[in-house]
């Protein structure tokens, strides 16, 4: 017996070249190495990462920019390894715990760039987002 045939799809489909998802995964590496050094207390390497893990992270969001999602996610992720990597730096520096102010340390400060990410995934899924499923509609009638 075979299986019923499934109807076709159709919505749009979004593909990746190969060489686009060989430097994802890459990323992916260096972000856990980033990560396990920090963990590790290795400062060496853990600041070593950061070059690459920010570089490929800005690579892939400047080749993704025309797809107004990718570019949403793709710069709250720059954002992300931003803050991560300044908290990073913090900690194996001792200026985590540093009062900037009487309620603000150090490693507060990744907040600014962790709001900004998400300030952009916000903007995109309130603006953005909406107005693209209500031009598409608009489109389709």
């Amino acid at each position: 017996m075979s299986a019923p045939a499934t109807p076709p799809i159709s919505e749009e489909v979004y593909s990746i070249p190969a060489t686009y998802r060989k430097m994802e995964n890459t990323h992916i590496l260096f972000w856990l190495l980033k990560d396990i050094a920090w963990c590790m207390v290795w400062r060496p390497l853990g600041l070593a990462m950061v070059v690459p893990t920010l570089g490929i992270a800005l690579v892939i969001t400047w080749r993704t920019r025309v797809y107004a999602s990718e570019l949403a996610h793709n710069l709250a992720i720059v954002f992300w390894i931003t803050a991560n990597s300044y908290w990073m730096t913090s900690e194996f520096f001792g200026f985590d715990t540093v009062h900037v102010t009487p309620t603000i340390t150090g490693k507060h400060l990744a907040l600014v760039p962790f709001l900004i990410g998400l300030g952009i995934l916000l903007w995109y899924y309130l603006v953005t987002k909406p107005r693209e499923n209500r031009e598409a509609q608009t489109a389709t009638l």
